[in-house]
C-alpha cells in the first residue's frame, strides 16, 4: 500500500495530508471533446440554441466546475485557484466543440482534477444545452494535456509535444 498515497496502513481511504509540501507554482490543462450533428453545430454557431448561447453558458459552468471540483472528487483538497481560463472553439471539420481548460495556483497539491472538471462541467453543459436538438451527441476525449509543477515534475501529453 505504500505506493498509494490515498490509503491508509489499514488500506482505508484517506485524504493525503500535504501540509509538509512546499508551496510552488502548479498549471494544469486539459480538455475534451463534444460531437454533435451539423445541425446542432449550425444552432451552436449562430446562437440559436434555445436555452441561449451554448459557448458561453459552457464557459462559465467549466469555471463554476473547477470551483467545485474538492466538493465532487472525495479526496481532492480545497484549493485557492489564481487562474481559471476556459477557450470553447467549434471545429467545422469534426462539427465537434473543443474545449481546453487551463488551470493556475500558487499552492501545494495539483489542479489537474480541477482542470479535469472544469472540462467535464463545459461538455455537460453543451450536452444540457443541445438536448432539446439532438440526443445522440458524444462527449468524448476528456484528458490532461499537461501540467506543471510539483514533486512528480512536470507532464505533457504525447500530442502537445
Amino acid at each position: 500500500m505504500e505506493d498509494f498515497t490515498h490509503f491508509n496502513e489499514k488500506g482505508r481511504a484517506k485524504m493525503v495530508d500535504v501540509g509538509e509540501k512546499p508551496i510552488s507554482q502548479r498549471v494544469a490543462v486539459a480538455a475534451g471533446r463534444v460531437l454533435v450533428n451539423e445541425k446542432t453545430f449550425q444552432l451552436i454557431r449562430s446562437g440559436g440554441m434555445k436555452k441561449g448561447d451554448v459557448l458561453t453558458v459552457a464557459q462559465i459552468a467549466g469555471v463554476m466546475g473547477a470551483k467545485q471540483t474538492s466538493s465532487l472528487i472525495p479526496m481532492c483538497h480545497p484549493i485557492l485557484m489564481d487562474g481559471i481560463d476556459l477557450e470553447l472553439q467549434l471545429d467545422e471539420t469534426r462539427h465537434s466543440v473543443e474545449i481546453i481548460a487551463k488551470i493556475s495556483c500558487d499552492g501545494r497539491t495539483g489542479v489537474e482534477m480541477e482542470a479535469l472538471t472544469a472540462a467535464s462541467v463545459a461538455a455537460l453543459t453543451i450536452y444540457d444545452m443541445c438536448k432539446a436538438v439532438q440526443k445522440d451527441m458524444t462527449i468524448t476525449d476528456i484528458r490532461l494535456l499537461q501540467k506543471r509543477g510539483g514533486v512528480h515534475g512536470d507532464y505533457m501529453r504525447e500530442e502537445c509535444k
